[in-house]
């Protein structure tokens, strides 16, 4: 058996200074580490429970079997925020079948994330463990 202790994303972005910029800036990640030099360098960022891991440079366009998923507070005032910060939203928020409110936006290379808000009302609030 593995015994887990840490993990992260890795993302090779097109242009890493762009990706940065998003990743930091845009929606506002916080650094957790950062290494090398250069426009390559890697920068670490807070991601939740995980990491975002932003470094190196992509050879090729990204395929589409990347996807980020990050639960947030409030997807309406994201969608709003990150819609004035001239974000490329792909699907506005919406309530789905299974009750998580989802909202679909695309990093500069087109990575899809997936901004989700758990309602107060659903299962996943509750512990049922007893």
């Amino acid at each position: 058996m593995v015994h887990v202790l840490s993990s992260r994303v890795l993302l090779r972005p097109a242009d890493p200074d762009r990706s940065r910029a998003f990743y930091g800036e845009t929606l506002g990640l916080h650094v957790y580490r950062e290494f090398g030099a250069g426009p390559e360098r890697g920068t670490v960022y807070f991601l939740g429970g995980g990491f975002l891991e932003v470094s190196g440079r992509a050879q090729g366009t990204p395929g589409p079997t990347l996807r980020l998923w990050l639960q947030v507070a409030d997807c309406e005032a994201a969608h709003q925020e990150l819609q004035a910060r001239g974000v490329e939203i792909r699907r506005p928020p919406v309530r789905e079948p299974w009750g998580l409110v989802e909202m679909w936006i695309a990093d500069p290379d087109g990575h899809e994330i997936v901004l989700t808000q758990v309602p107060e009302d659903h299962p996943m609030r509750r512990d049922t463990r007893g």
